[in-house]
């Protein structure tokens, strides 16, 4: 009797853990291993707003308990950073150099916040918000009713900036071209959303490009962040939502076709024969765009996960994109996005 094909994943989020719960579902055999960089199980990070609103807890954000991944007979590796991919050998190479040999393996590691790069060098005096340890970090830096700087305003960007409004926060938003991002907006339409959230109290600073960020003078507040036309912004915090960078660099070993992200067919199939993709580390091949596209949001990437999964273990699916991209204002002035639909 063949031994149990071994299934590993890297990436824990809702690619990773979608997909493990559909290879179980359809081999009940099977080795599972989920690696992941993050010290806590799957959990939403759509939900890390809400450390604003006293979930201090990271237990009340979990998707399912950390009982269900020994239900399920998944090993998940909390904490562990995967280095390098042989895919001739297929074994990962975690960072404190423990191997691990697959038979079929799915890259579920999204991306990580991109910074512009002119600010690169500021990179220390500005928060992250894309964990539940560091969204707690940002909490814990900024006072009641404290003042926020927000660079960019991505549709997650957007979405934190008005908890941070209902909860009695000021926030500056510094407009660029990754704001409203991934959404595509005509300049009028653009115009209008900027408009509507200035609407609903914040402050809106439009086509001045930030250059600099330095800590507070004593007795002021911690940032402050210079313009390119030598204004100034002073705040508590400085947060900077410009979109993501795929996490690929691991891959760069693996033998398989990279652009910014890892490449997949319409299967979510790399070009090698053991290796899939999903969620917004890849780019699908679209045959009637004759391109390969990013498809972000929580559905497209909880949709792919499953259906690479269902590839990887004999199904001919092709992924579709299930979710229109849509932004727009509803009568009472709020925005309204498919990006935040899940």
């Amino acid at each position: 009797m063949s031994a149990p094909l071994h299934n590993v994943i890297i990436g824990g989020g809702s690619a990773g853990y979608g997909a493990a719960m559909t290879l179980r579902a359809r081999d009940a055999a099977c080795r599972i291993s989920m690696i992941t960089m993050d010290s806590l199980p799957f959990y939403n990070r759509y939900d890390l707003p809400k450390v604003f609103r006293s979930s201090h807890d990271w237990r009340q954000l979990l998707a399912v308990p950390p009982a269900q991944y020994d239900v399920l007979d998944i090993r998940l590796r909390r904490a562990s950073r995967v280095i390098d991919v042989n895919g001739a050998d297929r074994v990962v190479t975690l960072a404190h150099q423990e191997i691990i040999p697959y038979d079929r393996l799915l890259v579920c590691t999204g991306g990580r916040s991109y910074l512009p790069e002119n600010l690169n060098e500021c990179a220390g005096l500005i928060n992250h918000f894309g964990s539940f340890e560091a969204a707690m970090r940002t909490a814990q830096a900024l006072p009641q009713r404290g003042r926020v700087i927000m660079i960019g305003g991505d549709m997650i960007g957007i979405d934190l900036a008005l908890t941070l409004l209902d909860t009695g926060h000021h926030v500056t938003l510094i407009a660029n071209e990754h704001t409203f991002w991934p959404h595509v907006v005509a300049p009028a339409q653009r115009q209008l959303l900027l408009a509507a959230l200035a609407a609903k109290g914040m402050t809106v600073i439009d086509a001045n490009r930030p250059v600099g960020v330095v800590a507070g003078k004593p007795g002021k507040p911690a940032r402050c962040v210079t313009l390119e036309d030598g204004g100034e912004v002073s705040g508590d915090v400085v947060l900077s939502f410009c979109g993501i960078a795929p996490a690929v660099e691991f891959m760069l070993g693996a033998g398989i076709d990279i652009e910014r992200g890892i490449l997949v067919d319409p299967h979510l199939h790399t070009t090698d024969e053991a290796i899939w993709a999903a969620g917004d580390v890849c780019q699908i091949w679209n045959d009637k765009a004759k391109s390969y596209n990013f498809y972000h949001g929580w559905g497209n990437v909880r949709v792919m996960g499953e259906l690479a999964a269902r590839n990887m273990s004999g199904a001919d699916e092709v992924f579709d994109v299930n979710v229109a991209d849509r932004i727009d204002i509803d009568a009472q002035g709020n925005l309204r996005s498919t990006f935040w639909t899940h």
